[in-house]
């Protein structure tokens, strides 16, 4: 049976934000194609997440390339957004970015009020996740990067880092995008990322705890 239609979530409308909330803090989940942005999602938010997974059809041939999950048969092609709450006064609004490259251009919009990214790196496929990191560099956007396991090595932290020039600061941790747990490590980490990596005086101003337009 499958979960996804059979989704026990409550739909945003049916979910409204806590009276005591305040702020709202925008995070961008980006990477390469078929790495998992829309199950981290899926598996993290409180909320039945909104999806514009579309089916893969012969038109997207020698447009798009799905080599590198040869399995998957969607794509989003614009974002996937999702909610979950930290506390009484904090919520985190998830936006996951396409994959494909003929969609990367939505990015710079999506990062646009973000405090923070997850670059989503299947360790198999390295060499996609650089876009996404050189974006993220040239808007100044602080990222955390997480390897998403596919059941490969777990231990190749030292070369993805050096594979992905990353500077020592930026947390570089393993995940399982399929459990909520372990999703919402991924979050706390960026989390307590952004709020130990920026000074006290110039960290960004929470946004206003709104519901972005879907």
């Amino acid at each position: 049976m499958d979960s996804v239609n059979f989704d026990l979530r409550p739909a945003r409308a049916d979910a409204p934000l806590n009276s005591s909330t305040r702020h709202g803090l925008k995070i961008v989940i980006v990477g390469g194609f078929g790495v998992g942005k829309t199950t981290l999602v899926r598996s993290v938010s409180e909320i039945r997440p909104l999806d514009t997974e579309a089916t893969m059809t012969n038109a997207g041939v020698g447009i798009d390339d799905p080599a590198g999950a040869p399995g998957k048969s969607t794509t989003t092609v614009a974002f996937d957004f999702g909610r979950i709450t930290i506390d009484d006064e904090n919520v985190l609004y998830l936006f996951g970015a396409p994959g494909q490259e003929r969609f990367w251009f939505l990015w710079d919009r999506l990062f646009t009020g973000a405090l923070g990214a997850i670059v989503l790196v299947d360790q198999r496929r390295i060499a996609d996740s650089w876009y996404a990191i050189d974006r993220l560099e040239h808007q100044r956007t602080p990222f955390i990067v997480a390897c998403n396991n596919f059941g490969g090595p777990s231990d190749r932290g030292a070369a993805v880092r050096e594979a992905l020039d990353l500077d020592p600061q930026v947390p570089l941790i393993e995940c399982d995008a399929r459990s909520r747990e372990s999703s919402k490590q991924v979050l706390i980490t960026l989390v307590e990322y952004l709020y130990t990596v920026t000074p006290e005086p110039d960290r960004p101003t929470l946004l206003t705890a709104s519901e972005p337009a879907s």
